[in-house]
């Protein structure tokens, strides 16, 4: 149901470069029994779209004008949409939860199987590397978050879930209640994987439920941040949920940018975002938050700020 994955996106390459591989292990031991919908904790948003290239098709929920141009004139149009498309510069799936997938979630975090065109389900390979860089990090937790599935019949459903459960085995932590690190680390469990499919997550004790995104569709930044607050005023979910600082491009804003990306209208907004993401602080309240996920999150120091608010549950 999607285009094709790059040749040249490496989980290995980034996972090198990333400076907080050993975070969760690092908290202070007071923190090892907070739920993890109690923690702070970084994630990407649509972390597969790394992957989209010219050939991915456009996905059959965007606009009928936008399918319309796909098909007449694909060479321009699908460029275009592409440049709107990929919000991640490479694989970082683990940097869900442990230095953000999603992130899982969202931390933070977890892929996502469209966006505004197409992905196809990460590979066999890119899950195998996660266990294996999951074997070498024990203390670690990711948070795959497995949503959008535009196209996917149930056989399809089956087959990628049981190829995820053959890699990750005994690492996926079984829904119930969200657990701490310390009963996670006592189970050498390392898993937790949200999936937004109710009838699969029904078949299989190994799935947890859709995890809340609070996504504000905004394009401006002070717009996005009025709608953060309005949902924090709502109070937060009862467990894990996500707090999306990405900015989300419309088909007016594109047709008035045509030279412009996704990249290029997030990266201004980074610093603002920024200082609302330290200005959080995780916990119980109703006013807290939990994952935070963003676009293009190795631009600054996201993950740093993000991981640096569990600083504030030992003030408490």
């Amino acid at each position: 149901t999607g285009g094709q994955m790059s040749t040249d996106c490496s989980f290995r390459s980034l996972r090198c470069r990333m400076g907080n591989s050993d975070w969760m292990s690092a908290l202070s031991p007071q923190l090892w029994d907070v739920p993890l919908h109690h923690l702070s904790i970084p994630g990407s948003h649509d972390t597969m779209t790394y992957c989209l290239n010219k050939k991915s098709p456009i996905s059959q929920a965007q606009p009928r004008l936008l399918q319309l141009l796909s098909r007449a004139a694909p060479c321009i149009t699908l460029p275009v949409v592409l440049k709107w498309s990929i919000t991640q510069a490479a694989i970082i799936v683990v940097w869900r939860a442990q230095v953000g997938f999603e992130s899982a979630i969202l931390g933070v975090c977890g892929w996502h199987l469209s966006h505004l065109s197409h992905s196809m389900s990460p590979s066999q390979d890119t899950l195998t590397e996660i266990s294996e860089w999951l074997e070498k990090h024990p203390q670690e937790v990711v948070i795959l978050a497995c949503r959008n599935f535009e196209g996917m019949t149930e056989d399809l459903h089956e087959y990628l879930v049981t190829c995820i459960k053959n890699i990750f085995g005994d690492m996926l932590c079984p829904r119930g209640e969200v657990p701490t690190l310390r009963q996670l680390w006592s189970h050498g469990q390392q898993v937790l994987l949200s999936y937004e499919d109710e009838s699969s997550v029904g078949r299989h004790l190994e799935l947890w439920p859709g995890i809340p995104y609070w996504w504000g569709d905004k394009v401006k930044t002070e717009a996005l941040i009025c709608y953060l607050e309005s949902m924090k005023n709502c109070g937060r979910p009862g467990g894990l949920f996500v707090a999306g600082i990405n900015l989300t491009e419309n088909l007016p804003y594109i047709l008035a940018h045509p030279s412009g990306s996704l990249k290029k209208m997030t990266l201004p907004s980074l610093p603002r975002l920024g200082t609302w993401v330290r200005e959080q602080c995780p916990g119980p309240g109703p006013h807290c938050t939990n994952i935070i996920a963003g676009d293009f999150i190795g631009a600054d120091g996201f993950v740093s700020d993000v991981i640096r608010l569990n600083e504030k549950l030992l003030r408490c």
